[in-house]
């Protein structure tokens, strides 16, 4: 039952952290992001905003079997990993989206990879289904770092484009 209690309260609010954060950073299709040149691979839009709560909810249910693990010698360590990997998550898309900085998000989601892949090392340790329920996140944020570094190489001046407004002639 201790399970159902913590899944009830962390996922709901992880997926809505994950989703106000994105939202309040301006990630999506702003007038910034509709200049950028993408790579051919760019997935549309409304992916993202399906990806990314399935993403969420399955992070938080990986983080409360972990939590549950209460005789797990690497569960503190598991959690202060998960902790910090979903705050560096959670800065991105305000360090892109937001500030416009392409080239500092792509360390910064390197740096995101890391951490995750650490979580779920260590998650493995605590628990195995935990791991497993990282492994989409793990490989989401691979295809992220590649979507970054792409958008990044095809737009050396992103964090200088600014984008015109629009004039209408009578």
């Amino acid at each position: 039952m201790s399970f159902l209690r913590w899944a009830l309260v962390l996922v709901p609010l992880i997926v809505l952290i994950g989703s106000l954060v994105g939202a309040l950073s301006g990630s999506g299709e702003t007038a910034w992001y509709a200049a950028l040149e993408k790579p051919s691979f760019q997935p549309p839009g409304y992916l993202f905003g399906i990806v990314w709560p399935i993403l969420y909810a399955l992070m938080a249910f990986a983080l409360v079997g972990v939590i549950q693990a209460r005789g797990s010698r690497w569960r503190g360590l598991a959690v202060g990993l998960f902790i910090a990997q979903l705050v560096v998550n959670l800065l991105w898309s305000p360090i892109f989206f937001g500030m416009h900085q392409v080239s500092f998000a792509l360390l910064w989601i390197v740096v995101m990879l890391g951490l995750a892949t650490a979580t779920t090392i260590v998650f493995g340790r605590v628990r195995r289904i935990s791991a497993w329920l990282m492994v989409p996140y793990l490989a989401w944020i691979c295809f992220a770092t590649l979507l970054n570094y792409e958008v990044d190489r095809l737009n050396p001046d992103a964090e200088t484009l600014v984008v015109g407004a629009m004039s209408t002639q009578i």
